[in-house]
C-alpha cells in the first residue's frame, strides 16, 4: 500500500477539497492561520506538502512561506499558494521568490493541485544553496516624465470637460434607471477599481455569458451544439439520490456540484475566445452608443489617472476573468506595461471599425511593451500615439 500524502491546508476551507477526500492516499490538516501553522510545523512531524492562502488574517501567505523558506528542515516541501483572484503583482512576487506553484481558486481544479503535489512530492529536492545571490530589483517604475504628463493632462481636462460630463451625468439618468457611473475590478500591473460612465442599461452582466458566444468578435471557431452545462455530474450520477460529489453551488437559478463547474470552467476555456468584445451590443442604451462612439464613457478613467492606477498611454486594463487566461509568458508579458487609457491597438484597429482577431491585439500589446523594456522608453512615442488617437475617436460602428 502506498504511504500516505500528509498536506497541510493553511486558512483554506476544507470543502474546497473535498472532491478529493475519496482519495485515501491523501491526509488533509486544516490550519486556520499562520501562527498554528508554525506552532503545528514545531511541534509535529513535517508534512509532505503545504497548500496556502494568500490572504491570511493579520498577514498574507508570503510571509509564512518567507519563515517555512528560513528553516533548511522545511526546504524540500512542496510550498503551493492559492489566491481567490489573480493578481498580477502577487504572481510575480510569488515566483520570484521560488514558491513551487500559484493557482487561482477561481479556476483550478483540486485534483489538478493534488497531481501536482504528488508529482513534486516525488521529484522536489532541498535547495543545496545556503544562500541565494543578491538579485537587483527590477520592480517596475514609472518614467517620471510619463507621470507628470499624465497628471497634468487628466487634471487640465476634468477640469475643462466637467460642465459638459455634467450634462452627460444627467443624460445618463434620465434615460435608464440605476448609478450614472461604472466600477469594475480591473487588471493592469495591479488590481484596481475601473471607473466608466454607465453606457449599458442596469443588469447586462447576467446577458454576458449569452452574447460573450453569440456575438463576441474575437470568437472565430464555431461552437459544438452540445453543452456541457446541460448534462449532470458524471460523479454524482453514480451517487445515491441527495448526494453530491463536492459542494454544491448556486449559480443563477441553477444548481451545480463544485466539481462539476470548476470542470465546466475550463474546458469552456480551452474553447473560447480570452477576449470579449460585443459587436452592436443591445444592451447598450442610446445615450450609451453616444458616449461609447465619441469615447466620452472613458472620461472618469482620467481619476484613474490621478491616482495612478493607470496611464494616459498603455495596454487596457483586462477584466479578471481574461487576465486569468493569459498565463503564458507570451501572453502576459502585455503586463509589462502599465495600463492606459489608449493605446497602440487602439490607434492601429480601433479607428478602422474595431475589426481584429485575438493574435492581432496580442501582438500589438506584447509591442507596446517590449516599450518598456530596459531604456526603452520614449516620451514622444506616447505622444505619436496620443495624436493617432484623435481620429480614432470619432468611429461609426458600435464596438
Amino acid at each position: 500500500m502506498p504511504p500516505i500524502i500528509n498536506i497541510l491546508c493553511i486558512g483554506i476551507p476544507p470543502e474546497y477539497f473535498q472532491v478529493i477526500n475519496q482519495n485515501k492516499k491523501i491526509a488533509l490538516i486544516a490550519i486556520e492561520n499562520s501562527i498554528q501553522a508554525t506552532n503545528y510545523l514545531n511541534s509535529n512531524k513535517p508534512p509532505a506538502a503545504i497548500i496556502c492562502n494568500y490572504n491570511l488574517p493579520g498577514n498574507n501567505g508570503l510571509f509564512l512561506f518567507d519563515w517555512i523558506r528560513e528553516h533548511s528542515e522545511y526546504d524540500a516541501i512542496p510550498f503551493i499558494l492559492l489566491a481567490k483572484e489573480f493578481n498580477s503583482d502577487t504572481y510575480k512576487l510569488a515566483f520570484k521568490k521560488r514558491v513551487d506553484d500559484y493557482y487561482v481558486t477561481s479556476v483550478a481544479n483540486p485534483e489538478d493541485i493534488i497531481r501536482r503535489i504528488e508529482f513534486l512530492c516525488l521529484h522536489k529536492k532541498a535547495s543545496k544553496i545556503a544562500k541565494l545571490p543578491e538579485i537587483n530589483d527590477e520592480a517596475y517604475r514609472m518614467p517620471l516624465s510619463k507621470r507628470i504628463f499624465d497628471i497634468l493632462v487628466a487634471s487640465s481636462v476634468l477640469l475643462v470637460a466637467s460642465p459638459f460630463l455634467l450634462l452627460i451625468l444627467l443624460a445618463i439618468k434620465l434615460e435608464s434607471k440605476g448609478k450614472v457611473y461604472y466600477i469594475s475590478k480591473r487588471v493592469g500591473r495591479k488590481t484596481f477599481d475601473f471607473y466608466k460612465l454607465r453606457s449599458m442599461r442596469t443588469g447586462s452582466d447576467e446577458l454576458l455569458k449569452k452574447l460573450a458566444k453569440e456575438k463576441n468578435q474575437y470568437n472565430t471557431e464555431q461552437k459544438p451544439e452540445n453543452n456541457l452545462s446541460d448534462l449532470p455530474c458524471p460523479r454524482c450520477s453514480k451517487l445515491p439520490k441527495d448526494e453530491t460529489c463536492s459542494p454544491i453551488m448556486y449559480i443563477d437559478t441553477h444548481e451545480i456540484c463544485d466539481y462539476w463547474y470548476n470542470f465546466q470552467k475550463t474546458e469552456t476555456a480551452k474553447n473560447d475566445s480570452t477576449f470579449v468584445k460585443i459587436v452592436d451590443d443591445p444592451r447598450v442604451t442610446r445615450v450609451g452608443k453616444f458616449i461609447r462612439n465619441t469615447s466620452i464613457d472613458e472620461l472618469p478613467q482620467l481619476i484613474n489617472v490621478i491616482k495612478g492606477d493607470m496611464s494616459i498611454v498603455g495596454n487596457r486594463p483586462l477584466p479578471v476573468y481574461e487576465a486569468e487566461l493569459l498565463t503564458a509568458d507570451s501572453l502576459s508579458k502585455r503586463f509589462l506595461a502599465p495600463a492606459g487609457i489608449t493605446g497602440l491597438w487602439q490607434v492601429e484597429l480601433r479607428g478602422k471599425g474595431g475589426n481584429m482577431s485575438e493574435e492581432e491585439r496580442m501582438r500589438l500589446d506584447n509591442e507596446y511593451a517590449e516599450h518598456f523594456e530596459g531604456d526603452n522608453f520614449s516620451f514622444w512615442y506616447d505622444i505619436k500615439l496620443i495624436l493617432r488617437t484623435i481620429p480614432a475617436l470619432l468611429q461609426k460602428d458600435s464596438v
